[in-house]
């Protein structure tokens, strides 16, 4: 049985699936890393610019799992490295890649085969598994989530500015709703929850109450 959260950058949806897995005992399936881990992939390479034959490259000698709260890319585990400002901005670049799309859409499928799972991303519910039992889209305000997102960062000791991250996300936004291929859109049967002034208690609660009008204990 899959579940889905799609949304934009800091409306809650990576914390959101997290919380709502535990709560229903599903799996979790964090597509954002492995788009990061891909990023980083690219980086170590040293290249200056990553077109399709380049990614193409890079993802033929390519592995990534994801073991409990660690992303393990080629062997190694990367979950530090594939938060950095360097490489979250290049995940936003490559995720309009149709060979990286591809080829992604192809592992998370394959990790979520002949399991209960609640899997988080931009096109989840729209590309990867538009026969999901249920689907849920996140979204906020572009400044709420710009300070949800400067206050994790200053937790974690990265030092940039709110305006920044604002510009970013924004920017972001754009991208991921202009792009060819799967574009940020909420599937039709998605329930649309805007978080800009919820309490993720209770968006977990409303996300739980429509899981079970559908039917699931």
């Amino acid at each position: 049985m899959i579940i889905t959260i799609d949304g934009p950058a800091g409306a809650g949806k990576s914390t959101a699936a997290k919380l709502l897995a535990k709560k229903i005992n599903f799996q979790f399936l964090d597509t954002g890393a492995m788009y990061r881990a891909v990023a980083l992939a690219a980086l170590n390479t040293g290249a200056s610019s990553f077109n399709e034959p380049a990614l193409e490259q890079i993802l033929s000698k390519l592995t990534i799992k994801l073991e409990e709260n660690k992303v393990i890319l080629n062997g190694m585990d990367v979950s530090i490295q594939i938060r950095t400002k360097e490489t979250t901005e290049l995940a936003g670049v490559i995720a309009t890649s149709k060979v990286v799309r591809t080829k992604l859409v192809e592992l998370q499928r394959a990790a979520a085969f002949e399991r209960n799972m609640v899997c988080e991303g931009r096109d989840q519910g729209t590309t990867v598994f538009p026969e999901a039992f249920c689907k849920f889209f996140l979204t906020a305000r572009p400044e709420m989530r710009a300070q949800r997102r400067y206050i994790e960062l200053q937790e974690k000791g990265v030092h940039t500015t709110l305006q920044e991250i604002l510009d970013a996300i924004i920017s972001r936004d754009l991208r991921d709703e202009n792009r060819e291929i799967s574009p940020l859109v909420p599937a039709h049967d998605a329930m649309i929850l805007d978080t800009s002034d919820m309490h993720m208690n209770n968006v977990i609660e409303v996300m739980h109450q429509e899981i079970q009008r559908r039917g699931m204990q």
